[in-house]
């Protein structure tokens, strides 16, 4: 999948979304453990990932790094 990649993170749900390129209309796939994929439902291929308590479980990590731009594959 190529496209840009979107974060989204809500700090009060502590939750963090990653996208990738454009999501128009989709759902959820609960994988366990607080995980999800977002499936786009016209292609119904991973479009991104979504991980609740995020926060919660990097605490104890000084610095979570990213180098930007970056490239990512997602796949079912």
């Amino acid at each position: 999948m190529k496209g840009k990649l979107h974060l989204y993170y809500d700090e009060e749900g502590d939750f963090l979304e990653l996208q990738v390129g454009d999501f128009t209309e989709g759902y959820f796939k609960n994988l366990g453990n607080g995980i999800f994929e977002m499936v786009d439902t016209k292609t119904n291929q991973v479009a991104g990932i979504a991980i609740h308590g995020f926060k919660k479980r990097t605490k104890g990590l000084k610095d979570v790094k990213l180098s930007l731009p970056m490239e990512i594959q997602l796949s079912s």
